[in-house]
């Protein structure tokens, strides 16, 4: 009987070792897997590579991951904003190595991982820094770059429903780099709020289908992903959650 699901997040992260790849999904707050990042926290692996759009957000999730120092690199697209404070530190302080990937860039190296691509040329990139030393081609009339595939040793992965055999749905937006880092990563783990039947999930609204998922565990409904609520505490008109607890 195929049962990829597993008691808690201690047994979904464990295997991740020091020097290990990881991809952690999420843009922003919004799919961000944190229980699965507090979990690996609080299991220790260090020297991490993190593949992520960002560079963590206030002192959460990936940003706590970062404070932990368990980070040496981080893959990412967008690692400043308001408040990146955790990430600008340690970059700052020459504690953390960043490589910087247009975003489509990212999500396309990603998605060849998954999709055994050894290789393709974009345009994105081409002549600036970040097209230094690589390969390039002119392709009708344009010019291009070579990039390759990101794999991962561990993807981390945050969805709304899961069944037994690992088919996951999302929650609308919070979907974005989650079905490609499933695909491209040797075990992708992914949290959802509960395991369903099987059955009872609609096949033509599977976006990742348990091909590509190893476990799947069930967390519980998450405050912060309400209407209006995010992680991390404070909403979208900057108001602390357990203020708003008092308040009533």
């Amino acid at each position: 009987m195929i049962d990829k699901e597993v008691a808690g997040v201690a047994d979904a992260v464990a295997g991740i070792e020091d020097g290990n790849t990881v991809m952690i999904g999420g843009f922003g707050r919004a799919g961000q897997p944190v229980e699965l990042i507090d979990a690996l926290i609080a299991q220790g692996a260090t020297d991490l590579t993190i593949v992520n759009n960002n560079a963590g957000n206030g002192d959460t999730g990936l940003a706590a991951l970062l404070a932990a120092g368990r980070v040496r690199k981080i893959v990412c697209s967008f690692p400043r904003q308001t408040d990146s404070w955790v990430f600008d530190e340690l970059y700052r302080d020459g504690r953390i190595e960043l490589e910087l990937v247009p975003q489509g860039n990212l999500a396309e190296r990603i998605r060849a991982a998954g999709a055994g691509i050894g290789a393709f040329f974009t345009p994105t990139g081409v002549g600036t820094q970040l097209a230094e030393g690589k390969e390039t081609r002119e392709i009708d009339g344009r010019t291009y770059a070579l990039e390759y595939p990101i794999r991962a040793d561990f993807a981390l992965v945050s969805g709304l429903e899961a069944d037994r055999w690992g088919n996951v749905i999302y929650r609308e937006t919070a979907r974005n780099f989650g079905p490609i880092m499933a695909s491209a990563a040797a075990t992708s783990v992914v949290q959802v709020d509960r395991v369903v039947e099987l059955g009872s999930i609609d096949p033509e609204r599977v976006v990742t289908p348990g091909l590509f998922v190893d476990r799947v565990v069930a967390v519980g409904e998450r405050r912060w992903l309400n209407d209006r609520e995010f992680v991390g505490g404070v909403d979208i008109e900057g108001r602390s959650l357990e203020a708003k607890e008092d308040a009533r």
